[in-house]
């Protein structure tokens, strides 16, 4: 972790007053502090800072580095969680692997090219609770919304990872319509800025609704669905007084009917199945004064 500017000045100052013969130069007795002793205009208190400065950026610069460094060689470290997630992403559809291969030969290949192959634009890669097995959550993008790829394309990336992984590891893939939300809730409004109907009076807008979905837009792909964090969000909201949700639950596609399954109450918080949600509607929001 890189020092601050502060500590660093203060490490230099500290060996700057202890010097005994910068003391017998100057003059100043044992134990004396560097800022009782140099103003903050004096030459010796700007030389300090502009070193500190320039050291901090040293610091700051080489911990950047080493991050990045630190970072790359987790998910080069093959048959990690952290591997199986980079190469979920690196994923091209339509392109055939380099034989005996984890790479893909793209000589010659435009990166637009490349870039419109690689449909999987989101993945989460977890080990299962219950047996040995790699879990791969994935989802693409459409106008900014996720959605599962298509069954052709799902049938092609798990020949991809049938092909990458290492031998004997279980794997799952999860390509699932998003988790449904049910929200009941109540909404004590300022009726100087929110009507009956939660339309803002200013706006013509409804800022509530608006902030669900700006809150499980934002949510990290697998993220953490929090209930205290969406009433926080809701708190914010020009004309909202009280936010209360009074029920919360969702429901994702059951692999076994092929649909969703039955609602499921929401404690807290939740991960969602699929890797993300969608609201169902909003018709269990209620405004009252």
């Amino acid at each position: 972790m890189a020092r601050t500017k502060t500590e660093i000045k203060e490490n230099i100052t500290t060996s700057f007053m202890e010097h005994q013969t910068i003391r017998t130069v100057y003059g100043f007795s044992v134990g004396a502090s560097f800022d009782d002793t140099f103003s903050k205009t004096s030459l010796e208190n700007l030389f300090f800072g502009i070193i500190a400065y320039a050291i901090f950026i040293h610091e700051h610069i080489f911990d950047k580095h080493k991050q990045e460094i630190d970072q790359s060689l987790s998910t080069q470290k093959r048959g990690t969680l952290s591997w199986y997630h980079t190469m979920a992403l690196r994923f091209q559809y339509g392109f055939e692997l380099i034989i005996d291969s984890d790479q893909y030969d793209n000589t010659g290949i435009s990166d637009e090219i490349i870039q419109e192959s690689q449909i999987v634009r989101y993945a989460a890669v977890n080990e299962s609770q219950s047996d040995s097995r790699v879990i791969i959550k994935i989802a693409t993008q459409e106008n900014e919304m996720l959605k599962p790829i298509t069954p052709e394309q799902q049938t092609s990336f798990e020949a991809y990872i049938n092909e990458i992984k290492f031998a004997g590891v279980k794997t799952t893939v999860i390509n699932y319509l998003p988790d449904r939300l049910y929200l009941n809730m109540t909404i004590i409004r300022d009726p100087l800025v929110i009507n009956s109907q939660g339309v803002s009076i200013l706006e013509g807008n409804k800022p509530v609704e608006r902030a669900i979905l700006d809150y499980l837009r934002k949510l990290p792909f697998n993220g953490e669905f929090v209930l205290a964090h969406l009433v926080d969000r809701l708190q914010q909201v020009q004309g909202v007084r009280i936010p209360h949700i009074s029920e919360a639950k969702s429901s994702w596609i059951d692999p076994a009917i092929g649909d969703y399954g039955t609602p499921i109450a929401i404690h807290i918080r939740t991960i969602p199945t699929s890797g993300y949600f969608t609201i169902v509607d909003f018709d269990d929001i209620e405004y009252v004064v």
